[in-house]
């Protein structure tokens, strides 16, 4: 894994003036802690290119930026992400008279690149952000993996393409942060998610999953029809620079499902241990985060079966709160503590496990902190405990392997189940606009208009669903309900997964984030998906080679979160502290009066406003990553 910035443009030449060479440095020095282990620079004429590297495979002479050459064209590549499918690619490339000087994957790309042309995207099966400077064609190519794991933002100032891992790297370049009514309908409409491709900072944009981005001059733009498999003429110039083309690479497609569900359940077999198995190439030890959940306790048995075949033992981890086996009140959303199933399991696969615990302090502490992983607001507690605890995985283990993704695309989640979930025409995990406008002002309620922006975001996202002809109304809900899970809220655990874990310079893996498993799993009809009324039970028919059974049937259990009373009290006394400065800046939009009468009342942990874990103290815990981010980018309404 990898921190990855850049900037280009065609119209002078960067290597006249050191001062582009020290701003390239200041933007890669901001992703230090995705790359603790090296980093470096490269610059030419038209583009420069920054790195940050942390070391898993091929530590020797895997180092980027990386250019090579094939037939007389050249490239220089960076890249963050792992490449899981290297064998296969290796094979097809040895065909020709090509470079191989390693045996990592980003060589593979660059010279697939130059074999392929854009069509080396699609043929990756890994997570990745990559930025490619054709020297050829004096172009800059941008691409983010298919489901969008790892993280690609850019801008334009004027002419200049300025790209990178975090934002905080784009404003290093001297790109100035500024927010709009249009970041703040982002931030309370629809936060801790946001719309595809939206940065919230004015003018910041993501590479889409499954797209890429050609940066050209205009007098070259019709060379680019001499890449393979990519015709310009197809796509039309993008809004944001008229020399700039997306084009997606892999979509989502519906499609008919002719196997038998003992044939289904065998290619899950297949698709899953597979993938596992897969993401398990490091050139250093791995480990798992396991919950003692179905997800993440399948993949760690996995891991755990072929380790041990190597004589090697598992490392695992697990994460709770200080006193929750106390303070804890089982609800709808979450049934049980984690503590006794993850016994179970460091059991069954004899694990070397740690059990790590966070405390009131400091998940209070790390709120700010995740706004600064993150460069955004994010998922409050939820996000500022998972920051805290991979920080103190990171020094022990570099690589783990996690459950997230198996809920958005088996239908674990209680929408795809719950009948007044289900059949709410809006996003089934945070419909509540009065939870979350509870605070504001009535003139910051009336010109955010949150109803009216998350309905039509809503409603563009699911007009999008890849439907199939003939489907009842019922499966046609189950696929749309399917589809917006994995446009929206996959994506935002995937963001809170990759910041969290790369801020401590640890890689976190998601197995269940194949784009083979989704694409077969995403057109499997819902009477396979809950069989016999099975909550995924295609992933129960796999585990049963792998897990006990009060683990393999246990009810579905978010990531833990605090339920000590006295949290919630710091949070308050936070929040009030803020209101009394007059110069902070959500005074310019948060009703006192109603904040007050908000954090004087008990709130019931078991009614989120988002997702499964986000109530009465999250929103509190929002609110105040709210105006740190404010103040921290220097933003007003």
């Amino acid at each position: 894994m990898c921190g990855i910035t850049g900037f280009f443009q065609t119209e002078f030449d960067y290597t006249l003036d050191a001062k582009w060479e020290q701003k390239i440095t200041q933007m890669k020095n901001t992703l230090k802690h995705r790359g603790p282990d090296d980093d470096s620079i490269f610059m030419s004429k038209h583009a420069a290119f920054g790195h940050t590297r942390l070391s898993i495979l091929d530590l020797k002479s895997g180092k980027q930026p990386m250019t090579r050459q094939f037939m007389g064209r050249y490239a220089t590549i960076i890249y963050n992400g792992e490449i899981y499918n290297t064998k296969e690619l290796r094979a097809d490339l040895q065909k020709y008279d090509l470079e191989f000087s390693s045996t990592g994957d980003t060589e593979l790309i660059v010279n697939g690149y130059l074999v392929y042309g854009t069509d080396v995207f699609r043929r990756l099966n890994g997570i990745f952000s990559i930025a490619i400077y054709d020297h050829t064609f004096d172009i800059l190519l941008l691409a983010r993996d298919h489901l969008g794991v790892k993280p690609l933002f850019y801008t334009f100032d004027e002419e200049t393409c300025v790209f990178a891992s975090e934002q905080k790297a784009i404003f290093a370049y001297g790109i100035k942060p500024e927010a709009d009514m249009d970041s703040f309908k982002e931030i309370f409409a629809l936060g801790p998610a946001r719309t595809p491709g939206h940065g919230v900072f004015k003018g910041i944009n993501e590479v889409l999953p499954g797209h890429f981005l050609i940066v050209s001059n205009p007098y070259d733009i019709n060379e680019l029809l001499s890449l393979k498999n990519y015709n310009p003429m197809n796509y039309p110039a993008s809004k944001l620079n008229p020399f700039t083309l997306v084009q997606p690479y892999w979509k989502l497609t519906g499609r008919e499902h002719s196997d038998s569900y003992e044939e289904t359940v065998e290619k899950v077999k297949f698709l899953v241990t597979d993938s596992v198995k897969r993401q398990m190439i490091s050139d250093i030890p791995i480990c798992t985060f396991l919950s003692g959940g179905l997800d993440s306790s399948l993949v760690s048995a996995i891991c755990s079966r072929e380790l041990k075949e190597q004589g090697k033992i598992l490392n695992t981890f697990s994460f709770d709160f200080v006193d929750n086996k106390e303070n804890f009140k089982p609800n709808s959303f979450q049934s049980s503590l984690d503590r006794p199933y993850v016994d179970i399991m460091v059991k069954h696969i004899e694990s070397n496990h740690t059990y790590l615990e966070c405390t009131n302090k400091i998940q209070l502490d790390y709120l700010e902190k995740a706004v600064d992983a993150r460069d955004l607001p994010c998922m409050a507690d939820v996000e500022s405990s998972l920051l805290y605890f991979c920080s103190l995985v990171a020094p022990v283990n570099r690589v783990t392997l996690t459950g997230e993704c198996a809920d958005e695309i088996f239908g674990g989640y209680p929408w795809f189940h719950r009948e007044e979930l289900l059949s709410k025409e809006h996003f089934p995990w945070g419909y509540d606009m009065e939870a979350r406008g509870v605070m504001l002002s009535d003139d910051f309620l009336a010109s955010l208009n949150m109803e009216m922006y998350s309905k039509n975001a809503y409603l563009n996202s699911i007009s999008k669903t890849p439907y199939v002809d003939g489907e009842s109304d019922f499966e046609k809900r189950r696929r749309e309900i399917s589809w917006l899970n994995i446009q929206w809220f996959m994506a935002t655990l995937l963001n809170r997964m990759d910041r969290t874990s790369m801020y401590s310079g640890l890689e976190a893996r998601v197995p269940y984030a194949d784009y083979r498993i989704l694409e077969y799993v995403f057109n499997i009809p819902w009477h396979m998906k809950c069989h016999e009324g099975v909550t995924k039970s295609l992933l129960v028919e796999v585990g049963k080679d792998y897990l006990p059974y009060d683990v393999l049937y246990r009810k579905k259990s978010p990531y833990p979160k605090t339920y000590d009373p006295m949290y919630e009290t710091m949070l308050k006394s936070r929040l009030l502290d803020i209101l009394a400065n007059p110069n902070s800046p959500i005074c310019s939009f948060v009703d006192r009066k109603k904040a007050v009468k908000f954090i004087t009342k008990e709130y019931d942990y078991g009614r989120p406003w988002y997702g499964q874990l986000m109530s009465g103290p999250q929103m509190i815990a929002y609110i105040i990553q709210v105006n740190y981010w404010m103040e921290k980018y220097g933003l007003s309404v």
